[in-house]
């Protein structure tokens, strides 16, 4: 059973998405939230495997929630899931970088936000790292200063081979992307991007693109 806490100030918007997702088989409700604050508190008390969280919140927005989370080490199991308009991509790079797994649409079809939920909940690459990629660079065009790289460097503690599946994850590859380019199993890549986050610090793939990008790694000019 999937654990899922809702953080939105919107009281018709959070009892619709309990709806739906309640209705499913496999996720239960456990609670509901109104500003980022309580978020926090309810994921402290409830220890939901998901909590999907809304950006603009009042006493404190879902970005500084977000981070309180996934800092938290007693909530290493929880994942958040941004609920976004798709309009505001300053706000929703803040959450990828808070430690946030994804976002999906507030529009979003049911089932939509439902295999995005159990994507999150399987540690699966809900934030496809091409979506990622798209997202930063259509913000930096807007704002070039908001992601400062610096010098290219190789990740500390990385190997020769794990710095080229970094790049090859931050650039948009999946599992099987690197397998066929490496002439590696799928597993062994999977086994390699694991090894990556874990040093890095990363939750997921998305984290990978941002740390990628603020490493200098990659920029919004290239392929």
């Amino acid at each position: 059973m999937i654990r899922v806490a809702v953080a939105d100030d919107q009281a018709l918007i959070r009892n619709a998405v309990a709806q739906i997702i309640g209705s499913e088989p496999d996720i239960e409700v456990v609670g509901h939230a109104d500003t980022g604050l309580a978020a926090h508190r309810l994921a402290i008390q409830a220890r939901p495997d998901v909590v999907l969280m809304d950006i603009r919140m009042p006493v404190m927005d879902g970005i500084e929630a977000t981070d309180l989370i996934c800092r938290d080490p007693a909530l290493a199991e929880t994942r958040v899931l941004i609920l976004t308009t798709f309009e505001e991509d300053e706000y929703v790079v803040a959450a990828l970088r808070a430690g946030a797994s994804g976002f999906v649409g507030k529009g979003a079809e049911p089932d939509e936000l439902v295999r995005a939920i159990r994507a999150v909940d399987a540690g699966e690459a809900l934030l496809s790292p091409a979506a990622t990629r798209g997202l930063i660079d259509r913000y930096l065009r807007t704002d070039p200063s908001a992601v400062r790289p610096g010098p290219k460097i190789h990740a500390p503690e990385l190997t020769a081979r794990e710095n080229e599946i970094l790049l090859l994850v931050a650039r948009g590859g999946s599992n099987d992307d690197i397998a066929k380019a490496l002439f590696i199993s799928p597993h062994t890549a999977k086994t390699h991007v694991k090894r990556i986050m874990a040093k890095i610090g990363a939750h997921d793939r998305a984290q990978v693109v941002i740390y990628a990008y603020e490493n200098g790694l990659i920029s919004s000019q290239q392929g």
